[in-house]
């Protein structure tokens, strides 16, 4: 299986990326983990709704040409769906038992995705109602994925 996180923007501070760094090695065994950082498009401090909705619309053209054509995608977004630990990683199960050896985390960046990518996906995900930095939801994706296989799997990890 081949697991897949595009994300916007880049993880700038070391705890994070020792976090990713030893989720993607726990991952490994259950199959191929790769991140894909696009730059975020610039913005001013205070941009308009206008500079913000160009700027998603840049990204997500970005976005859209590393999505493989018979990839299942799931983008995170506030408007996504909540599961469980173990719906999740029934999802994952079903995903992949349906033929789709590769699999999409789409994260946005400080305004998100476009809405052009919330709707591409198989489903919308959601982590939480609360709002979480870019940088911590994908730790929390990883850390989610690694659960998610060892709930699969039987282990002891999931309680």
């Amino acid at each position: 299986m081949n697991i897949e996180l595009l994300c916007v923007g880049r993880l700038k501070d070391r705890f994070f990326e020792e976090a990713a760094a030893e989720y993607i090695k726990r991952l490994g065994a259950y199959g191929k983990v790769t991140i894909r950082e696009i730059p975020a498009s610039p913005l001013p401090e205070k941009p308009s709704d206008g500079q913000i909705e160009g700027a998603l619309k840049k990204e997500a053209e970005a976005i859209k040409k590393l999505i493989p054509k018979h990839a299942a995608v799931f983008p995170l977004c506030i408007e996504g769906k909540m599961l469980t630990s173990e719906e999740f990683s029934q999802l994952i199960n079903a995903t992949a038992v349906g033929g789709q050896s590769t699999i999409i985390f789409l994260i946005g960046g400080s305004y998100g995705l476009s809405e052009e990518l919330k709707t591409a996906g198989k489903l919308r995900l959601s982590l939480s109602p609360m709002t979480f930095p870019h940088r911590l939801a994908r730790i929390m994706l990883l850390e989610q994925l690694y659960r998610a296989f060892t709930i699969l799997e039987g282990k002891t990890y999931h309680k």
